[in-house]
């Protein structure tokens, strides 16, 4: 039977026959299989109307991870660029710090921010004695004047 004489199948259908073959010679976690399953489906149905398959972020290791992280700046995992602080690079593509995080499997406590700058910024703050006011407003208010 040539291509053009096959009834089409299911998007259903290919998808399951594609997680079967797939799960038959490969360990998959439970977790995993529903990931699998719905971007496996999502990628048949938009080669079934002619689009490209979705290019699914791949996950990076936590070796990956630890070394996007540096002193002076921090890696993208969206474009591999360096950055001092990822919050402006990251609106500029559409995403929040929590839904980049969560788009590439990133601990909750990964910094925006790299550390030199982080430091820096601090000490500018101490400097310019930012939030010293309130602190003397409060000592001032607690000291007994001595007077009466």
């Amino acid at each position: 039977m040539d291509a053009k004489n096959q009834k089409p199948e299911s998007a259903v259908a290919l998808t399951a026959d594609v997680i079967s073959a797939y799960v038959s010679n490969n360990h998959v976690q439970a977790d995993d299989l529903v990931r699998l399953i719905t971007e496996v489906h999502a990628a048949i149905t938009a080669i079934g109307r002619g689009q490209k398959a979705p290019d699914p972020a791949r996950k990076p290791t936590p070796a990956e991870i630890r070394r996007s992280i540096g002193r002076d700046v921090l890696i993208s995992f969206e474009d591999g660029k360096p950055y001092k602080t990822l919050r402006r690079h990251l609106t500029m593509r559409g995403l929040t710090p929590e839904s980049y995080r969560r788009k590439w499997g990133l601990p909750l406590d990964y910094p925006m921010t790299s550390a030199s700058y982080s430091e820096q910024r601090s000490q500018l703050a101490r400097t310019l004695g930012l939030g010293q006011q309130r602190r003397r407003r409060r000592t001032d208010a607690a000291a007994p004047d001595g007077e009466g």
